[in-house]
């Protein structure tokens, strides 16, 4: 009777340990996931700046700049690790049209604050990436506990969900966006 009481307290213990480890693990997933919450927010906020910059200089280019807003709006309103992947991959490849737009307009170069945005926009756009690389590397091993024994029946009786990877769909997207141009010969 004695051991049986030992074992039992020993299981509990387990148990308790193994529970508490998946709280932790969960939590710290959870706020990696708003670390990048915080640098897509930067990133959406620098956004209308930029392209009233590019608007004063480019104002026919009425296209490029609504689907560079749409985009925007999509991706701030998009929520969970996959809607949010796709709706920055479309916001990636209209900046990435945005700023192809230098190129066409050389005088928008010489502009102070179009090149001083752009350097932010490559600073925001590193953070998210490096912030994007942190969550994905929790996530994978919170996966991986609530998917270990035994920790797999502490996650099931406690309804551990695993999360969503924050994963970009093509590979042409993988690199954040070109911000910085060199001399094009002009």
């Amino acid at each position: 009777m004695t051991w049986f009481l030992i074992l039992l307290a020993i299981i509990a213990i387990i148990g308790v340990t193994i529970y508490n480890s998946l709280v932790k693990m969960r939590t710290q997933a959870r706020g990696a996931w708003a670390d990048i919450d915080v640098q897509l927010k930067r990133r959406w906020d620098l956004i209308p700046n930029l392209v009233e910059t590019v608007k004063g200089y480019a104002s026919h280019e009425k296209d490029t700049l609504e689907a560079v807003i749409n985009a925007r709006n999509r991706a701030m309103s998009a929520s969970g690790p996959a809607d949010k992947a796709q709706a920055e991959n479309m916001l990636s490849g209209a900046l990435k049209s945005l700023f192809a737009l230098s190129e066409a307009y050389p005088q928008l170069r010489a502009v102070e604050s179009f090149t001083s945005l752009q350097g932010t926009l490559g600073e925001i756009e590193d953070a998210v990436q490096n912030a994007r690389r942190y969550y994905n590397a929790v996530v994978r091993d919170y996966n991986i506990k609530v998917e270990q024994f035994p920790s797999v029946l502490v996650a099931n009786a406690f309804r551990f969900q695993k999360e969503e990877f924050f994963e970009l769909d093509e590979e042409a997207q993988r690199d954040a966006p070109k911000v910085s141009f060199g001399d094009s010969g002009a």
